[in-house]
This record gives C-alpha cells, structure tokens and sequence, in this order.
C-alpha cells in the first residue's frame, strides 16, 4: 500500500460555520489533511508562508483582502501552493479576477464533498477544475462585445466628459491647457472609438453607458 503523505488543506472563509462545515468534510478523507484556518486574506497571506499548505481553498468575497488579491499575494509568495477558489458567486468578473490571480480552480460552494475532494486532488497534481457556472460564465464573456469606450484613454476620458458639459474644442483646449490641435486629436480619437460620428452622439453614447459621471 502507499505511504504517500496526504495533501494539506488550508481553508480561508470570513464565515466559521463556513469553516467549519469544510473542516468536518476534509476529516472524511484519508488522503487530505487540515493543516489551518484563516478568516481573511491577509491572515491567509501569512499562513501559506509559514505553514506552507498543499492546496488553500479560497473564498473571494471576504472584508478587507478579497480572495483574488490574497490568491495573487501567495502565489507571488509561494508559487508550489495551489489555490483553488470557492465561493458562492459565479459572476465572470469574479471568475475571471481569480483566475487572472492564479488561481487553479474556480468551484461554487454548492458542490458535492467527492467533487471538492476530486478537485483538491487535481489542484494539487497541477490540474485545473471549473464549475460549469464559471466556464460558461468565461464562454459568455469571450462573446460578448466589448463595452464602448472600454480602450478610451485617461485622457481620451477627460476630453469627453467635457464634450458632454458642452464645451467648445478652444475651451477644452483652455481647460486642459494643450493647443487646440491636441484637442482635435483626442476628440477625433474618441468618436472613431466610440464608433460615432458627431459631438451629439458621443454625448448621447457617453451618458447612456455611464462613461462619464
């Protein structure tokens, strides 16, 4: 029989009973072993640095450091730690800021307790486990079309919320202080971005998708 040793589990929830309940789970396995607990993402920081975990299974929406920063922040660390987020939300910005993060695994917390063991088991052979929530989620994301005005420039956004208060290209130009050919230049810029040929269709554009406030 194998003596392998078995793979150690850091659980990081704000939520005890969270914790709890994950703890009882691992204690039903041979091959996993609780190793620690944090209750937020720097304590979870600190933990994986001194207790040095296999895997951690991360929740993301906690107080303080989220999930993703505290992911980033071990993986930075201690790249051998795995970590696989669990949480209840399948939103694709949180699917994605997780896995951007380096996170391995995105799981919703509904899952079953062979399904997360199997997951933990993965993570830690360096293979990556999806709830179908989260990749549909990725699916969506990569066919949906890109917001207007998601590559407008800093500057490309100054310029526009002065469009929208009804200013001139000479009093932009006075406002931001650069000549008026500057100004031309970045107001030609925002209306081919924004794919739009007129100063009342940016604004139009601009107050309907929320780009200026």
């Amino acid at each position: 029989m194998s003596e392998s040793k078995p793979i150690r589990v850091l659980l990081v929830d704000d939520h005890a009973v969270v914790r709890s309940g994950l703890s009882a789970f691992l204690l039903a396995f041979d091959d996993l072993e609780l190793v620690g607990e944090a209750g937020g993402g720097k304590e979870a920081v600190s933990l994986c640095e001194r207790l040095r975990p296999d895997v951690v299974l991360m929740d993301l929406v906690m107080p303080g450091m989220d999930g993703a920063a505290a992911t980033r922040a071990i993986r930075e660390r201690c790249p051998q730690i795995q970590v696989i987020a669990l949480t209840s939300f399948k939103e694709t910005e949180l699917v994605q800021g997780a896995l951007e993060a380096g996170a391995i695994g995105y799981l919703l917390k509904n899952v079953t307790a062979a399904e997360l063991a199997g997951a933990i088991r993965k993570a830690h052979a360096g293979r990556a486990t999806l709830a179908p929530e989260a990749a549909q989620a990725l699916i969506q994301a990569t066919r949906e079309p890109p917001a207007p005005g998601h590559d407008l420039t800093e500057r490309e956004r100054e310029v526009l919320a002065l469009i929208v208060e009804g200013l001139s290209n000479p009093e932009i130009a006075a406002r931001l202080v650069v000549s008026p050919s500057t100004v031309k230049f970045h107001v030609s810029n925002v209306l081919s971005k924004l794919g739009v040929t007129r100063r009342t269709e940016a604004v139009a554009l601009a107050v309907q998708s929320g780009l200026v406030t």
